[in-house]
């Protein structure tokens, strides 16, 4: 008999990153997440981050009001193995805003949990025989200076990165051209590039600043988001127009969305995220197209998990964010490579110091904010 689901705990963070980041459309520094624990009553525990960028979370007290009276119903005294494993019929007034925000969360507590009843890495769990997938460094780097910049890459390449992304889409091609060649020179000329405009530009726009850059001796690996996410004609279109390099999209897109990107050949690549039923599903999908699969960025790098299950994935990101003290063991890295664990789950818990130091059980003041420590790579 499986173990079954008997507590929850929400735990509120706020604080302020080591530093500021940002693309060519926003810009934020502070860090808003919550974590889920689920407890079965064998004395597992299930943990899953959800996370905002631009506003802070409601107070700890709402949303434990809020999980208790609409998600905990639906899974207190059930498995985490059934609820990973159930598929829902989405329709009418059931389709609501990811679980009343809690979605990610509770998918990766879940999956967590069945794991562990498992004794087994998620990783494993899910099917993988991996042990180990591709990082490159993202830089969310659109705001910094030159120094900044040059000085962020070559840390991450002095850390065993030979692949890097940056931010690009400012109204001016040569600022952009600039950052290219500045990362190439920063980096080597040997070691991979791509780029993220975050929807700048408009199809015919995008061709041209591409066949630009590859006229200059830019060769992208890919071009992320590089114009409206459901603009899947002009994706397709702009797939035509730039042989040379790859077209990523699909970050912004829910399940759905990347489903109809895929169906339209919208994209070389499909971007996912750290949905753990989700990135399965659209995997299997893309497997069956024979499309390859990114993993953007995810909490504390937990898609590492689906990563090194879903054969198609040639990529994980990893952008040196400040969100490690929360843990006690964050996903390693080695040689440009991120590591699966080998604890049962995840891999990680919540340390004490998240409890205590971190927690902010109610909104704070931008004044008050606490800044994180640095990532384990950056030292300062």
């Amino acid at each position: 008999m499986l173990p079954k689901i008997k507590k929850f705990a929400l735990t509120r963070f706020e604080y302020r990153f080591d530093r500021s980041i940002g693309d060519s459309q926003v810009f934020f520094e502070n860090s808003h997440s919550v974590a889920l624990e689920l407890h079965d009553d064998a004395g597992n525990i299930g943990l899953g981050f959800g996370h905002k960028l631009f506003e802070p979370y409601p107070s700890q007290a709402t949303m434990e009001a809020t999980f208790a009276k609409y998600i905990w119903p639906e899974i207190e005294g059930q498995t985490a193995f059934e609820l990973t494993q159930r598929v829902e019929r989405p329709r009418g007034g059931n389709q609501r805003d990811a679980k009343y925000g809690f979605d990610e969360a509770l998918q990766i507590a879940l999956w967590d949990l069945a794991s562990q009843q498992a004794s087994m890495p998620l990783g494993k769990f899910l099917g993988g025989t991996r042990e180990k997938v591709r990082a490159y460094a993202s830089g969310l780097d659109f705001h910094m200076s030159d120094e900044e910049f040059v000085e962020f890459f070559s840390n991450a390449a002095s850390h065993g990165f030979d692949t890097f992304k940056v931010k690009i889409g400012s109204p001016d091609p040569e600022w952009d051209l600039h950052r290219l060649e500045l990362l190439k020179k920063t980096v080597g000329p040997d070691c991979g590039i791509m780029a993220d405009a975050n929807e700048a530009w408009s199809c015919k726009e995008a061709a041209m600043r591409l066949t630009m850059f590859h006229d200059a001796g830019i060769d992208l690996i890919w071009i992320e988001d590089p114009i409206l996410r459901n603009d899947f004609a002009g994706l397709r279109s702009l797939r035509e127009m730039a042989p040379f390099t790859q077209i990523n999209s699909g970050e912004y897109l829910d399940l759905t969305g990347k489903r109809m990107l895929l169906q339209a050949g919208g994209t070389d690549i499909i971007n996912v995220h750290g949905r753990v039923s989700d990135t399965m599903r659209i995997g299997w999908l893309a497997a069956d197209m024979g499309l390859p699969v990114s993993l953007g960025n995810t909490f504390l790098e937990t898609g590492v998990h689906a990563a090194c299950a879903l054969p198609e994935v040639e990529w994980l990101e990893y952008s040196f964010l400040s969100n490690e003290h929360l843990v006690d063991t964050p996903i390693e890295f080695k040689d440009g490579y991120a590591l699966l664990p080998e604890k049962p789950g995840i891999g990680f818990a919540l340390t004490d110091a998240a409890r205590n130091i971190w927690s902010a059980p109610d909104p704070v003041a931008a004044d008050a904010l606490k800044t994180a420590p640095p990532c384990r790579f950056i030292s300062k």
